[in-house]
């Protein structure tokens, strides 16, 4: 695949360019390099399923995507455009979740949502979270302190997150951890929904996941 020069921007039209592209990337913790020269192009309606052994760089992969880690060379490109020079436009188009929930035990589900929300400058009502909470399988869980739920039921606040902040970027490190099979299969459909509408999607796994629509592999340490 080719590359770009990390100095300069991609061509911008779109008709001609997928949405992210990551040129040339290095990941390099203390003396160990995880991976390096690594070019990934995604397109609109794409789902990038990213794996590897544990220690091979899945996590700083993400980060890196994400803009919240820089890369020990090479850039990463939204739109034609790198992600460093668009700052804050470009974190507003994403949505990321980590391996943690980045909920308060103290809050309920509820409340967490409408946090999150706040944080992000979304405007959501208490009717859109208790519908999403309802949508994960919370329904009557909503005023619970999050404290009282198990990881499964708290990874599934966290990805409710996804129906009440649409972005077209999603950045999913192991979404699915601790879900049971019903949550493994809407989190499939919302997704594969996603992708219909021209958004990207970039997941790691080590846990099948059955999306209908376009998935590249992406595999590091092979």
């Amino acid at each position: 695949m080719a590359s770009y020069a990390d100095t300069t921007q991609l061509p911008t039209d779109s008709t001609q360019l997928p949405m992210l592209v990551a040129s040339g990337l290095s990941c390099q913790r203390g003396k160990r390099r995880l991976f390096q020269d690594l070019t990934l192009r995604v397109s609109a309606g794409t789902a990038l399923l990213v794996q590897g052994a544990n220690g091979s760089g899945k996590t700083s992969l993400l980060r890196m995507l994400a803009g919240l880690t820089c890369p020990t060379s090479g850039q990463v490109y939204w739109n034609g455009t790198p992600i460093r020079q668009l700052g804050d436009e470009y974190r507003g188009q994403l949505l990321y979740c980590g391996h943690l929930n980045g909920l308060k035990d103290e809050l309920s589900a509820e409340e967490n949502l409408m946090t999150a929300a706040a944080l992000s400058g979304r405007a959501v009502s208490t009717t859109m979270v208790r519908s999403a909470l309802r949508d994960v399988g919370l329904g009557g869980w909503e005023c619970l302190s999050t404290r009282a739920l198990s990881q499964g039921q708290k990874r599934r606040v966290m990805l409710a997150r996804l129906l009440l902040d649409p972005r077209p970027l999603w950045v999913l490190d192991e979404p699915l951890t601790a879900l049971d099979a019903d949550a493994v299969t809407w989190l499939s459909h919302v997704i594969d929904l996603h992708l219909q509408h021209g958004g990207v999607a970039v997941l790691t796994s080590h846990q099948d996941i059955a999306l209908t629509g376009s998935v590249q592999t992406c595999r590091l340490g092979s």
